[in-house]
């Protein structure tokens, strides 16, 4: 992706806050505005939603194995969770 040069005029404790913040995340001060700005767009959270389908896909059968139920009419896909004796 092309990169454009944006000027910003800040205060001197924000300039100081994003380079410590920068510096903490170990990225530059470029790259944390970036991700600041990515993350107001929604682009973080679509970003988290597309990993966790990924990981769903890949641990898939991990998952049925462990949370299998008999393949029964009353616990079949779809079916609603039972409730015990005392859940109302």
């Amino acid at each position: 992706m092309a990169k454009t040069q944006l000027n910003v005029r800040v205060d001197e404790n924000t300039a100081r806050a994003a380079r410590e913040r920068a510096l903490a995340r170990g990225m530059s001060v470029n790259r944390y505005i970036e991700e600041l700005v990515r993350q107001d767009v929604g682009e973080v959270g679509q970003t988290f939603v597309d990993a966790a389908a990924d990981f769903m896909k890949q641990y898939e059968s991990v998952f049925a194995q462990e949370f299998a139920v008999a393949d029964t009419p009353d616990s079949g896909p779809g079916a609603a969770p039972k409730r015990s004796e005392g859940s109302r």
